[in-house]
């Protein structure tokens, strides 16, 4: 049983990295065909590729490689440490774990083979323009989110005991 739900879990990680692996391949395709990247979708979504050697949106941007290398190897161990949480958890935030797993390993991927990010959504309203992001990102904010919440109603359930 346990075994199985492992899979399930690895198969549900596996999705995540492969939208977002598909989502940067198309991207990346477009900036080596056309030179680069700048589409205007609508008055509030344009996809405008950046390289982001930091973390999520592109905050802790550095260029020096030492300090690169240290973020790289923290975001590794955080990555093991959400598995181990995953292993451990045994209700509804497990799911929430993986998908910030899910985006965590495509980031990963990228910062190891390209050695920065590929972020290419940009949303805005007038001249106000949110951190430029990626399909990961998405994944991670919204495991992120709903951990959040789940530990809100957990807290609130205990409260109430």
């Amino acid at each position: 049983m346990l075994k199985k739900k492992y899979v399930f879990f690895l198969i549900i990680a596996l999705i995540i990295f492969l939208i977002d692996r598909l989502s940067k391949n198309y991207i990346l395709n477009i900036a080596e065909v056309e030179g680069s990247v700048d589409i205007f979708v609508n008055s509030y979504l344009n996809i405008y590729l950046i390289w982001n050697t930091g973390i999520g949106f592109g905050l802790l941007s550095f260029d020096k490689s030492l300090i690169y290398n240290l973020i790289t190897s923290l975001i590794i161990v955080i990555n093991i440490l959400i598995i181990y949480m995953i292993i451990k958890t045994n209700d509804i935030r497990s799911y929430f774990l993986v998908f910030v797993l899910g985006g965590s390993l495509g980031n990963l991927f990228d910062r190891l083979y390209y050695s920065a990010v590929p972020d290419f959504i940009d949303i805005n309203y007038k001249e106000f323009h949110w951190f430029i992001f990626n399909v990961a990102d998405i994944f991670i904010t919204i495991g992120i989110i709903c951990l959040i919440f789940a530990e809100l109603m957990n807290y609130k359930k205990e409260n109430e005991k």
